[in-house]
């Protein structure tokens, strides 16, 4: 349990879970080192237990790598290969929740991100959107979390040098997940 207590206006205890037609999980690197590739994920599921203190609550979310869209379907399928994320062996990607803290007002989801069969200690920066009751009496969250990892620390390491110098893929990519959770009724 955390010592530091959060007061979220709108925050209900209780568990939720992801709403996948209003949620979506992107992400960005460069390319040639001149430019950058974003592309889509779509997210299989996610479970927030939260508790009194927003700071305790624990997340569990998975990431269906099958539905990679770069928007190429060449590069897709280069993607999902063994080259990358080798999506024959391991379809998703899972993050777990450890802890949660606050820092500079900002706040933080830190917990084991696993990609590829790696798993490793990953911080998401955290950004509640609000609280709303849609028109069918459904209590929803909205929420962004966003996160920088380097991709070879995952076994992601195909690279391609370039003639001018540097290379085709880089090292760190951008993480963003764009979240709307359904808070479930007893």
């Amino acid at each position: 349990m955390t010592d530091t207590i959060i007061d979220v206006p709108g925050y209900k205890t209780g568990t939720w879970v992801l709403d996948p037609s209003h949620s979506e999980v992107t992400f960005s690197v460069r390319h040639m080192m001149i430019s950058k590739v974003r592309g889509t994920f779509g997210m299989k599921s996610a479970t927030l237990v939260a508790p009194a203190n927003p700071l305790d609550a624990k997340v569990d979310a998975a990431v269906d790598v099958t539905s990679l869209d770069t928007k190429d379907d060449g590069r897709d399928a280069h993607l999902r290969s063994a080259d990358f994320f080798d999506v024959e062996n391991f379809p998703t990607m899972e993050f777990v929740s450890k802890t949660a803290h606050v820092a500079d007002g900002e706040y933080f989801v830190d917990g084991d991100l696993t990609i590829k069969g790696v798993t490793k200690p990953v911080s998401f920066e955290f950004e509640f959107g609000g609280f709303g009751t849609d028109p069918w009496g459904n209590y929803k969250a909205g929420a962004t979390a966003k996160s920088v990892i380097n991709r070879e620390d995952f076994g992601l390491t195909w690279n391609a040098a370039l003639e001018t110098g540097g290379v085709l893929v880089g090292k760190d990519v951008t993480i963003t997940l764009e979240l709307q959770l359904v808070l479930q009724q007893d």
